[in-house]
């Protein structure tokens, strides 16, 4: 199985590894998994050197933590924003689950101490990039949750993308020097696209995971009557956090021309 890209499955406690930090293979310095929770069933999460964030993906839950509590609905990844529970080293996070759920939790260590923030979907900034150029074939919906803007002291970026049904995101090709990871759904399962990641291409799957090293451009598309959801996820190199990307210039025409 290539270390850039995978296809997990849940185990029977109804988790899926993502990526762990300190992987030899391919480190994305990023502990992620995704979580099935039924409905009536709860989990509990900690880490005693790590941050964390708990986006819900689909489902009804509710968050408690440090004598607080906040309730997330989400049943169309596609259409409908995101709820997401931040929060620096030593909070427990506990989550209850009113329907069948799933939760993505991503962490990273971080020794800073900062107060927990709930996102809501009117607290995440949405973007249309691409609109216009090249019959839309380039646009997409950008979410992004927490970034070096607004969270200047995490450690981490989380954000998710909406490729349109036939088009590409991700594009034109960029790189940046921080790891990446791509958690990919598609609302049918038989759904398809591909990610190219440096001059590897791969066949992205409902379920499927991009595990992008620093360096490497990474552009996606998505087929036709199949419009992709991705959750992004970037974690920040010491004294170089994430604020931008690097085009490869050879593209840059591209976004001149209409």
């Amino acid at each position: 199985m290539s270390k850039l890209f995978c296809y997990p499955a849940f185990d029977k406690e109804g988790v899926k590894q993502l990526s762990k930090a300190g992987d030899s293979g391919n480190d994305m310095l990023m502990d992620i998994s995704v979580y099935r929770i039924k409905a009536g069933e709860e989990r509990t999460f900690y880490t005693p050197d790590n941050e964390m964030a708990v986006l819900l993906l689909t489902g009804e839950v509710h968050f408690f933590w440090e004598e607080k509590e906040a309730e997330g609905v989400r049943e169309n990844l596609i259409e409908e924003g995101p709820y997401c529970l931040h929060t620096a080293k030593e909070v427990k996070v506990h989550i209850a689950a009113k329907k069948d759920s799933e939760v993505l939790v991503q962490c990273t260590e971080n020794k800073n101490v900062f107060d927990s923030v709930f996102y809501k979907p009117e607290d995440c900034t949405c973007d249309i990039f691409g609109e216009g150029l090249w019959e839309n074939k380039m646009k997409r919906t950008v979410r992004t949750i927490f970034d070096y803007n607004n969270a200047p002291y995490s450690n981490m970026v989380n954000g998710e993308v909406i490729t349109h049904q036939g088009g590409w995101s991700s594009y034109v090709p960029h790189e940046h020097p921080q790891p990446e990871v791509y958690y990919y759904r598609y609302e049918r399962p038989e759904g398809f696209g591909a990610c190219f990641i440096g001059e590897d291409a791969f066949k992205i799957k409902d379920g499927s995971c991009a595990l992008i090293p620093g360096g490497k451009t990474h552009p996606q598309t998505t087929a036709p009557g199949y419009p992709m959801y991705y959750c992004w996820m970037i974690r920040h190199l010491t004294g170089n956090p994430w604020t931008t990307r690097v085009d490869d210039e050879r593209y840059n025409w591209i976004k001149e021309v209409k």
